[in-house]
């Protein structure tokens, strides 16, 4: 199967190995393989929550919060029997999903002109306003054939460029009055290819919602769907009669089953986002490339230096002569050889911290990696939370053991501490974050919620899989042999002599903090359209090359202000370089906040708070990630550079 997601990889590339692939590629993934259908087979069409989408009349979203198909106040038709909920993964109940069955009928290649989804029902006032509110926050419905998403087709202004956007309109807003418009009548379309004698594949499925006040029972059997230029408008102070009905056209197309979803992966502006992303990878190269070349050249220089006085010295003292004071009057990080190894204060909230850095750079590497080689798969709903949870828990290992190095490196002596807060910290603080948000998703009775079964599965994984692989990988770190640092740790600690301007801890981080976030903001537009606006974002390649981009960013400009911290006799590096390079959660934070007065406009303080909540838990985990790889790029280059001077 030729995954939606090679299609924006191959020109990022431009690797022959994954051109030669992507054409030839014909397996199916678990979970997204054809099902094939006679004529006349009933192909079930599912529906999922009511999720808030902006609209050509308002472009801002104005809430957060998803809802049940089922709720009441919508009346909409349920199937005989009542819904049956649909088993979803465990990514897509913790992104919201909630899918039922219908009581819509499509069978395939049977047309149907009008036909009622079930007798006609009632709203009442409370549900009408409830409803009208819904319309007015231009609430899109979602369904789901065959596992494709239903939509519609749009035009991008720019570019005129047609594509299909998932979800369809609850209703419409009238232009004059601002009053809102129910849908009640839709005209669905679906796209069905061959694939063999009587055999045949839904590609591509369409709905044209509209407001239909007169439609009527004519009888058992007939139905009239009524006239569109009669609108239906619920009352909100009297009951209002509602009957919904639907066509459905089968059309035959040319389009595989392989690539059906292509038409869903529409990059907004592209010429934009590939000339920001250039522009980003060309500062982002020159940049590094500089300060590498004026750092390496400062020590070299540096290194020569010192190795020289050494000599010199060693020469004087077999002369029994003394040296030259101005040549004996060394300065720089060489001063610090005896105190730069120094244990930092607080060893094991840093060991602790940097553990669980590591097992999130692990993870969000992996399945980067994953998803740019199409294994998550849009079709496969949820495959990206759960890919998220499981590999998390998995790298426990690496987190555990990392962080039993360090300490052990750093001299700690609370093993048992270290052994116990390292798979607890993160995993607590992300749980007891999520638990307290989706109090408020609860109480306002959307379909968001998670359910507490869930939340329990969720332990359960931890407990099961993430804290034993902790435990062994912390054991392991343990009985390893310690890390012995290239030069001895004096006695008595230096004096350090305070330091100003740039070289203060606030002004660095914001100065440094900067440039690791200006090589991911172009995509992180995008990040944010996914998770708030409904968006589907599938551009892993680009994420790749950022995620890269990050990382080279992060640990050149980290220990460039290390080698500075060094050069004015500043010791205090290993808490320095985490919060340095950590710093650009900071703007990470503040774009979200743009975002907000930018794209968002919500009409309740719920959903600012749960906005402001989920921007602060992807800054916290940013700031660990960015923090970790400062680290451990600064710990590096110490090691290095210590080792090649010669102390007697």
């Amino acid at each position: 199967m030729r995954l939606p997601q090679w299609r924006g990889l191959a020109p990022i590339l431009m690797t022959g190995f994954l051109l030669s692939v992507s054409p030839a590629a014909a397996f199916y993934l678990p979970g997204v393989a054809p099902t094939s259908y006679k004529t006349g087979d009933l192909v079930p069409l599912n529906v999922n929550h009511l999720t808030p989408a902006d609209s050509e009349t308002n472009p801002n979203v104005q809430s957060v919060f998803a809802f049940d198909y089922y709720r009441p106040e919508f009346n909409f038709c349920k199937p005989p029997g009542g819904p049956q909920a649909v088993s979803e993964s465990l990514g897509s109940i913790l992104f919201g999903d909630r899918i039922f069955n219908s009581p819509f009928e499509l069978r395939m290649g049977i047309n149907e002109e009008c036909k009622a989804v079930c007798e006609a029902v009632y709203f009442d006032a409370a549900d009408a306003r409830d409803v009208n509110q819904r319309i007015l926050m231009n609430y899109n419905l979602n369904w789901l054939l065959d596992g494709l998403p239903a939509g519609q087709m749009k035009e991008e202004t720019n570019t005129g460029e047609r594509f299909e956007s998932p979800g369809f309109p609850l209703g419409q807003i009238d232009e004059k009055e601002g009053t809102a418009i129910l849908n009640t009548h839709y005209d669905i379309a679906v796209d069905f290819h061959k694939a063999g004698p009587d055999q045949y594949r839904v590609v591509g499925i369409t709905v044209e919602p509209s407001s239909r006040g007169n439609a009527k029972m004519l009888d058992d059997k007939s139905v009239s769907c009524g006239d569109p230029r009669v609108p239906k408008v619920l009352s909100e102070t009297a009951r209002t009669r509602v009957l919904w009905t639907y066509s459905v056209h089968w059309n035959p197309s040319d389009t595989p089953f392989a690539t059906r979803w292509d038409k869903f992966l529409h990059v907004y502006d592209p010429k934009i986002h590939w000339l920001s992303l250039i522009n980003s990878a060309v500062i982002v190269c020159f940049l590094v490339g500089m300060l590498s070349t004026i750092l390496v050249r400062a020590l070299r220089k540096d290194i020569a230096r010192y190795n020289r006085l050494d000599q010199m010295a060693l020469e004087d003292m077999s002369g029994n002569g003394l040296i030259d004071e101005s040549v004996q009057d060394d300065s720089g990080w060489k001063l610090v050889h005896g105190d730069v190894f120094r244990p930092p204060h607080w060893p094991l909230p840093l060991s602790v911290m940097l553990g669980n850095g590591v097992q999130l750079f692990m993870m969000t590497g992996a399945t980067i990696a994953f998803a740019l080689f199409g294994f998550l798969s849009p079709s496969n709903r949820g495959s990206l939370g759960t890919v998220i949870i499981l590999l998390y828990a998995l790298f426990g290992f690496a987190g555990g053991y990392t962080s039993s190095r360090l300490y052990k490196f750093f001299g700690g002596e609370g093993w048992k501490r270290n052994f116990i807060y390292t798979p607890v910290f993160l995993p607590a603080f992300v749980f007891s974050v999520f638990f307290f948000l989706n109090l408020f998703v609860w109480a306002r009775g959307s379909s968001g919620a998670v359910p507490f079964g869930t939340m329990l599965v969720l332990v359960l994984i931890w407990f099961a899989i993430s804290l034993p692989l902790s435990f062994a990988g912390s054991w392991v770190g343990f009985k390893a042999a310690k890390i012995e640092p290239p030069v001895r740790t004096n006695h008595i600690p230096r004096q350090i002599m305070p330091a100003g301007g740039y070289m203060s801890p606030i002004p660095s981080m914001f100065l440094v903090g900067i440039l690791p976030f200006g090589a991911i903001f172009v995509e992180l537009y995008f990040i944010m359209n996914s998770i708030w606006t409904g968006k589907m974002y599938y551009m892993f390649g680009f994420l790749f090359i950022c995620y890269g981009l990050m990382i080279v960013t992060c640990a050149a400009v980290t220990v460039l202000m290390v080698y500075f911290l060094l050069c004015a006799e500043n010791y205090h590096w290993q808490w320095r370089s985490f919060f340095t390079a950590g710093a650009s959660s900071i703007y990470v934070f503040l774009y979200a906040l743009f975002y907000w007065t930018r794209t968002l406009s919500f009409t309740s303080w719920t959903s600012g708070v749960l906005y402001l909540g989920y921007s602060l838990l992807i800054s916290s985990l940013m700031f660990l990630l960015t923090g970790t790889i400062g680290f451990f790029a600064s710990w590096l280059f110490v090691m290095k550079i210590y080792k090649s001077i010669k102390v007697d």
